[in-house]
């Protein structure tokens, strides 16, 4: 996606203050969708809050979310799949501290738009992977 016919770089789609321009939302809803459950299955068991990632994920997927919360949800969601971050996810240890913060303060301001459905599906869907 381009914005004025220039690509949208990393930066500019994490930056929470760009989080709800129609553009940038569009290129976060096309990574968060090629690249979510492919990481998660790579990370789950090493994270410790893949419940509550995956319970953004459903959130951010569900139509009765405001557009705003849900902007901000793929923004958050598009940094944890992003490959290059704050502190890269290879550092064993210390590479998930930056999301887990980046998800902490998305539950801390939008909690309130993630549902027990939400959670309840995160907890399925991660069963299902784990007993694959």
């Amino acid at each position: 996606m381009t914005t004025n016919s220039k690509p949208i770089t990393p930066d500019e789609a994490i930056d929470p203050s760009r989080a709800l321009v129609p553009s940038i939302q569009q290129v976060n809803e096309v990574r968060v969708q090629r690249g979510f459950w492919p990481k998660i299955r790579r990370t789950a068991a090493r994270i410790p809050f893949a419940r509550q990632i995956v319970s953004v994920w459903y959130a951010a997927r569900d139509p009765e979310t405001p557009a705003a919360a849900k902007g901000v949800m793929l923004g958050a969601l598009a940094y944890f799949v992003l490959p290059v971050d704050a502190i890269p996810d290879i550092f064993a240890g210390i590479g998930f501290t930056d999301d887990a913060a980046v998800i902490t303060a998305l539950i801390a301001t939008l909690g309130a738009h993630i549902k027990r459905r939400h959670k309840d599906q995160a907890e399925a869907a991660l069963e299902r992977l784990r007993d694959i």
